[in-house]
């Protein structure tokens, strides 16, 4: 067994636990999962000049782990699934922040915060703000639920199509396919509402 299993099968088990109200649990799993929630932050800032004034990837991590670890009970059954959550819980704070910020500015005529949070290939060159992306995302949810997970392990937590299909508990034909289909649909619809 390689390292990397060794540590993805703690990281399981002390996710269980911690799942079952052993508070111990949570004090071995940090040092094991910290490196991997400062890639997540940092994927999510990247290429955010506005952002990273103001939150590093350390404050991004610190907050969405309090955010996580307020949860009365945590519903992660594996690895892949809890970088799934904190990833979504970054988002949100990176959205929360922007609609803070952007508050605050209304009226004094100061130009909106406009975040790039990730690259996606094929949507094109320009920034993409983390609302118009936040906001596309919530609309697919509301018809395909699963489509907007693909999108959100792909892009946000940097799962390939394997990874994507264990946690979703689908076939990688039909996590293929969800990409295809749902990069199309934000195609249409980052393009409708530019950042």
């Amino acid at each position: 067994m390689s390292v990397a299993e060794k540590d993805s099968e703690d990281v399981t088990l002390l996710l269980r636990q911690w799942k079952e109200g052993d508070p111990s649990a949570m004090d071995r799993l940090v040092p094991l999962i910290y490196p991997e929630l400062r890639k997540l932050a940092r994927r999510n800032l990247k290429g955010s000049r506005d952002a990273q004034k103001v939150l590093s990837p350390t404050e991004l991590v610190h907050e969405a782990f309090l955010r996580m670890a307020g949860q009365n009970q945590p519903d992660w059954n594996h690895r892949a699934q809890f970088y799934y959550v904190a990833a979504r819980v970054m988002r949100q704070v990176l959205v929360d922040y922007v609609r803070e910020q952007r508050s605050q500015k209304r009226g004094g005529g100061a130009s909106p915060v406009s975040l790039e949070t990730v690259s996606i290939p094929g949507i094109g060159d320009n920034p993409i703000d983390v609302l118009d992306i936040h906001d596309a995302l919530a609309r697919l949810e509301q018809f395909d639920e699963r489509k907007a997970r693909v999108l959100e392990l792909r892009f946000f937590v940097g799962m390939n199509t394997e990874e994507i299909a264990k946690v979703l508990d689908v076939s990688v034909i039909t996590v293929a396919r969800d990409v295809r289909t749902s990069m199309a649909w934000l195609r249409t619809q980052l393009h409708r509402h530019p950042a």
